[in-house]
């Protein structure tokens, strides 16, 4: 698969047929890989999934991988291939980086589609007592040396964030791109940057930018998905409430049971509901 010279590194992305574009993000710490069941049964169009920097096949430049860092490589890896009027699907920080990505450049965005990703800043009275700690766990040193010297994040994400564990073939290619305490940077930042009363600032202040034009963008059709049955769940039933409230131009599709990676739990529900909004769309 393809890779293109962004900044001072390289992207990696996966590459499918043509037509009218749609590029699938992925978040932590994850890669284009799971997209790899979704993609060839979300029908027609260019279809395009990139690693972001530091992630997957990407290149790993030196930087603090932060948002703001993110966003740079993935506005010139938009650049680079020339990407206009596009619709983006995105998880978890992937999610966060197309709402992001579509505030900033409106005028090139023809729809979103979302799935467990962060759609408002987190008081930590939502989060149940377990996610409070667990979240502070990452925080402070032990947190540290747990994520960067051991593949613990990895390992944990595709085996208590699904329904379904994975087996050692899929959980190899989620591990690979990590062999090193420095690869592993990436992944210990993301997670050390969900947005809990208002800190870290800096994502939360653009957490709330593009709150604001998810609220006001009538004319760009977006797509919520929707799951049950897990504890990992990110988008709550009483998110998901919310975002009804508060997201403009918003359908919502329920697609079953499903972990936090609900990609790996029900790809083929995904790839559906998403096919089916592009086409009632006419986004294709």
């Amino acid at each position: 698969m393809p890779s293109i010279d962004v900044l001072d590194s390289t992207i990696h992305y996966e590459d499918h047929g043509s037509g009218a574009t749609v590029v699938f993000l992925h978040g932590n710490p994850s890669s284009s890989h799971m997209w790899r069941t979704i993609l060839p049964l979300a029908g027609a169009g260019r279809l395009i999934a990139p690693d972001l920097i530091g992630m997957g096949r990407s290149g790993k430049p030196v930087g603090d991988y932060r948002f703001a860092d993110h966003a740079r490589y993935l506005d010139a890896f938009f650049d680079a291939l020339g990407l206009d009027d596009i619709v983006l699907v995105g998880h978890d920080w992937g999610g966060a980086l197309a709402f992001d990505w579509a505030a900033r450049n409106p005028g090139r965005v023809r729809g979103v589609a979302f799935f467990e990703t962060i759609v408002r800043p987190i008081d930590s009275s939502e989060l149940s007592e377990q996610a409070r700690a667990h979240t502070a766990r990452f925080r402070t040193a032990e947190g540290e040396a747990l994520v960067l010297d051991t593949h613990f994040f990895v390992e944990a994400a595709y085996t208590g964030g699904v329904l379904n564990p994975l087996g050692a073939e899929d959980l190899d290619a989620y591990r690979l791109p990590y062999p090193t305490r420095d690869s592993r940077r990436p992944l210990l930042n993301w997670t050390r940057s969900l947005p809990i009363d208002g800190d870290p600032a800096d994502v939360t202040a653009r957490i709330s930018a593009y709150g604001a034009w998810l609220a006001d963008s009538r004319d760009v059709p977006k797509l919520l998905l929707t799951f049950d049955s897990s504890p990992t769940l990110l988008i709550t039933a009483e998110v998901a409430a919310w975002c009804k409230d508060n997201v403009a131009g918003l359908r919502v599709e329920h697609c079953g049971p499903a972990g936090h990676h609900a990609a790996e739990d029900q790809p083929e529900a995904i790839a559906a509901a998403i096919a089916t909004w592009l086409d009632q769309q006419g986004l294709r």
